[in-house]
């Protein structure tokens, strides 16, 4: 597959996979408490008059005020600014604004009176011949912060560190960390002071940056109380179903491990599943075709980007169904070939596409699965059947708590 055959416009899978997360700049190496100058403030929100916030690649990043024009290259940065309530703070996104929207509006639509204008939103990038980054709209967007990896910038044709510093100097400062995605390796000028991260922890330090850590603190606690929840009640191993996560292209199956670390995988590694490509050294550009995929024969599909974005998998799923080496499979036999999640998750996200994965994975633990009709938001799920309040994530995103 060239890098040009994109699918409903939008990037190639290597593009996704590749680029859909993550030089050194700045100074210091950043942890969990790394985090100074904060003072909350009414609504939870913090106040004070400067504050520094530290994350590799970027280093220690002074702030005067929480920034109004942000550039975002990834979701989970958008749906992090949401979550924080500074949604409109957004000036753009990596790939198609709509796509990426339609995948936040799936789930704020659960949510009452949260919601991602997307409207006016440029697109850093085109994603058709090749992935790249226009210098010359760092400075028409004139951010005050750029929500984004430079080590992921850095990778991209033509561009240099001198050019990285540059935009530090003359625009405003670089802050995020995308190869913690799925802990890839980054360009070699990043490779000895890079960190990784958890979702949560890169949650936390965005929280300061906008001054919401009591919005962090609530959802985090959602979050973990919601997985504790589910590792009590999940089967024993012997009864959890082998799990093979893919991507569906022109008739070939592209896997992705869901058991190792990265935050690609915060939906699906807390449910202790097998990973069915467990003993496959899997990459990016890793294929399999229907022979090889019945070989391994998965007890459960997961296709990635199933919720409102690139791929309609209940037409994958027909598509797998009519081939005569595809309609034997496990997954297929059994109704088994579920939407997963955007790997590319925030904190909001990631609580809806964990809900999902463990009623897909554990009906009989957690409530079946209601089905998903492609484009359609996230489905309603009947409130006692729900692992976590939309009424008090809602009420935390809006300052209300």
């Amino acid at each position: 597959m060239s890098d040009s055959d994109a699918p409903t416009g939008g990037p190639t899978r290597r593009e996704i996979l590749q680029y859909g997360g993550a030089l050194t700049v700045g100074s210091g190496l950043a942890g969990c408490s790394d985090l100074t100058g904060r003072s909350e403030g009414a609504n939870g929100e913090s106040s004070t008059d400067t504050y520094s916030v530290t994350m590799a690649p970027a280093g220690e990043v002074e702030f005067s005020s929480v920034p109004q024009n942000v550039m975002v290259y990834s979701l989970l940065y958008a749906d992090m600014a949401v979550a924080y309530g500074h949604g409109d703070a957004v000036n753009s996104l990596g790939f198609d604004a709509e796509a990426g929207g339609n995948t936040l509006d799936a789930y704020y639509e659960r949510l009452d009176g949260v919601s991602f204008d997307r409207d006016g939103l440029a697109q850093l990038n085109t994603g058709s011949e090749g992935v790249n980054i226009d210098e010359e709209l760092f400075y028409e967007l004139d951010s005050d912060l750029h929500l984004v990896d430079p080590c992921l910038v850095l990778s991209f044709d033509g561009w240099e560190q001198s050019d990285i510093e540059e935009i530090r100097t003359n625009i405003g400062p670089w802050f995020g960390n995308n190869y913690s995605r799925s802990h890839g390796q980054p360009p070699e000028d990043c490779r000895d002071d890079y960190q990784y991260y958890t979702l949560w922890e890169i949650a936390e330090k965005v929280a300061t940056v906008f001054q919401a850590r009591s919005r962090y603190e609530e959802l985090h606690a959602i979050r973990e109380e919601m997985v504790e929840t589910i590792q009590a009640d999940l089967p024993p191993e012997t009864e959890r179903p082998t799990v093979g996560t893919v991507i569906f292209m022109e008739e070939t199956f592209f896997p992705s491990r869901n058991t190792t670390p990265g935050f690609s995988n915060a939906h699906v590694r807390p449910l202790g599943v097998a990973d069915a490509f467990a003993a496959d050294d899997v990459t990016y550009e890793t294929s399999y075709d229907y022979e090889m995929m019945l070989e391994i024969d998965p007890d459960v599909i997961l296709h990635q980007y199933g919720i409102a974005s690139y791929y309609d998998v209940g037409a994958i799923r027909e598509t797998i169904s009519e081939h005569p080496v595809g309609e034997q499979l496990s997954a297929v036999e059994n109704d088994r070939i579920y939407p997963s999640g955007n790997p590319v998750q925030g904190p909001i996200m990631n609580l809806f596409q964990l809900e999902a994965t463990a009623k897909q994975l554990y009906p009989d633990a957690f409530g079946e699965w209601p089905g998903y009709v492609h484009g359609e938001p996230y489905p309603e799920i009947p409130a006692d059947e729900q692992l976590f309040d939309r009424q008090e994530v809602a009420g935390i995103i809006a300052g209300d708590r």
